[in-house]
């Protein structure tokens, strides 16, 4: 069981970025320019701790959902605030001891394209972990019946329409389909 499967937030965090900053993914999907993290200062800071661990400089930010602020750790975020540019948008700062808090209004492009890589995040990871789910209650009970291999699971799904109506076949039934063996 990995930490990604206990349902703590600042520790998926941690092996999230850790993953995701791997050599192997790095080689894999390359250096991102900056890596955006979805809540506030809490999950940025989990953040920047596991980039720092693995010795990375990629720079950090992170969107907290309640009021949609933008989240700067000011010495370790490794990004630079363009203030001219943030009164621009009619936004404004506000500052704590580590960090730097951004509330820019939600009818910017910049929001509205940092929310829907949020949002595309959360759909990508909703999908993934909807289809391991699946996997694993059909996959599990299958493909402990010796001679059963993922082809023949899929065989028997496709025939009977799911694991249970499987299970619930006669032996003459079910060798129609993986044979008499």
């Amino acid at each position: 069981k990995t930490s990604l499967d206990i349902n703590n937030d600042f520790k998926n965090m941690a092996e999230t970025i850790r993953r995701r900053l791997s050599e192997t993914n790095i080689k894999r999907w390359g250096r991102a320019d900056l890596i955006l993290i979805d809540g506030g200062k809490g999950q940025l800071d989990s953040a920047i701790k596991s980039r720092e661990a693995l010795g990375d400089k990629t720079p950090m930010i992170g969107l907290a959902k309640r009021e949609e602020q933008i989240v700067i750790h000011k010495e370790k975020s490794l990004v630079n605030l363009d203030e001219k540019y943030l009164e621009k948008l009619h936004g404004f700062k506000t500052e704590t001891d580590k960090f730097i808090l951004l509330n820019i209004p939600q009818t910017t492009n910049l929001i509205k394209l940092l929310q829907r890589i949020r949002d595309e995040s959360h759909r990508f990871a909703v999908s993934y972990h909807s289809s391991l789910k699946r996997n694993r209650q059909t996959k599990s009970e299958v493909l402990d019946i010796p001679g059963i291999g993922p082809k023949t699971r899929k065989d028997l799904i496709k025939t009977f329409g799911s694991l249970r109506l499987t299970l619930e076949r006669n032996e003459g039934e079910l060798a129609k389909i993986v044979g008499e063996s």
